[in-house]
């Protein structure tokens, strides 16, 4: 069985769009287990100095309509938050709140879905405490949000993303090899399936090109 770790944070619609179609995505694609990591996009922006989506206009613009698109074509339910980009941390903490899978106490598939439907489905405001008050009644959270062992989680997830290299969700790992994006679940799917394309040589040659100018910051 393929393990497959899933770095993601509330915050992306591109992370939602994934976590709905990754099912259908990886349907007969061999025997797999998924790891759900919450994360703070924000931290891997500023550990790898990037600039959100929502930081750049233009680029915002295009994001919310490049989200609309895909959701339709893919038949994925989608009403964007009343505000984006919003406070994520009241979620990402929620749903570790919630973790019972593993010694890592990591959110379950449920758990996940319910405060993704929460962000993208109700075309309200994500962040609102009275909102997340609900939310929290109704998923029942073993331990507190607040309790500080959660934010070191939080925390320490964040940091084992930067350190895997990881610098956008939603992220990816399988057998330390790193999957980018709701438009890389294809190319996901043909490495669990054995595509020989994915040969240690190919993969590594694709990576292992020198630099030819560098823009200065």
């Amino acid at each position: 069985m393929k393990q497959i770790d899933c770095y993601f944070d509330f915050i992306s619609p591109y992370a939602y769009l994934a976590f709905e179609q990754l099912p259908r995505a990886l349907q007969d694609a061999g025997s797999y287990a998924v790891a759900y990591k919450p994360v703070v996009f924000g931290a891997l922006l500023k550990a790898h100095g990037q600039l959100g989506p929502a930081e750049i206009a233009a680029k915002r613009d295009w994001t919310s309509r490049h989200v609309s698109w895909l959701a339709r074509e893919h038949g994925i339910a989608l009403r964007h938050p009343a505000t984006h980009p919003f406070n994520p941390l009241g979620v990402l903490r929620l749903a570790l709140a919630c973790g019972s899978v593993g010694d890592d106490r990591l959110p379950n598939r449920h758990v996940c879905r319910a405060i993704f439907e929460h962000v993208w489905q109700s075309g309200l405001d994500a962040a609102d405490p009275q909102r997340l008050a609900v939310l929290q009644q109704r998923l029942k959270p073993a331990r507190n949000p607040q309790d500080g062992a959660i934010k070191t989680q939080l925390r320490a997830l964040t940091e084992e993303a930067v350190a895997l290299g990881i610098f956008g969700v939603p992220s990816f790992v399988v057998d330390e090899r790193l999957f980018w994006g709701f438009d890389a679940l294809a190319m996901l799917r043909a490495y669990l399936l054995g595509d020989d394309w994915f040969a240690p040589m190919h993969w590594d040659e694709m990576a292992d090109r020198p630099l030819g100018t560098q823009r200065r910051r």
